[in-house]
């Protein structure tokens, strides 16, 4: 991943609201929720939370599909791990011991098995 790629995602990120939904995304898994779900979840106007998502979709962090009436968002899983790779590929420098923590973290998460 290139620099301005990552500072894109990370962009789109640095946002309370927008923060909130994705990790309510990465939580749902990839089956994700729909947007009337998430805007009750996290008591949101549909105006503001479709900029919101629209934000992250463009940065290429959800993803969406439709089912019957409904709009399903999703966590692009692969956009996620790119990022978090990127933030990690240069970490220790020969100390392992700085990344351990992250690497535990990262071995029980089940979402990206």
């Amino acid at each position: 991943m290139e620099t301005t790629s990552a500072a894109a995602l990370l962009a789109a990120l640095a946002h309370p609201a927008r923060l909130a939904v994705f990790r309510m995304l990465v939580q749902a898994g990839p089956e994700g929720l729909a947007a009337g779900e998430i805007a009750r979840r996290t008591d949101t106007l549909p105006n503001t939370l479709s900029a919101n998502l629209s934000v992250l979709s463009h940065a290429g962090l959800v993803q969406t599909r439709r089912e019957g009436r409904s709009v399903i968002y999703s966590a692009h899983y692969p956009a996620m791990t790119d990022l978090l790779t990127f933030l990690m590929e240069d970490c220790c420098q020969g100390r392992p011991e700085v990344c351990e923590p992250v690497a535990r973290a990262a071995a029980r998460a089940s979402c990206c098995d």
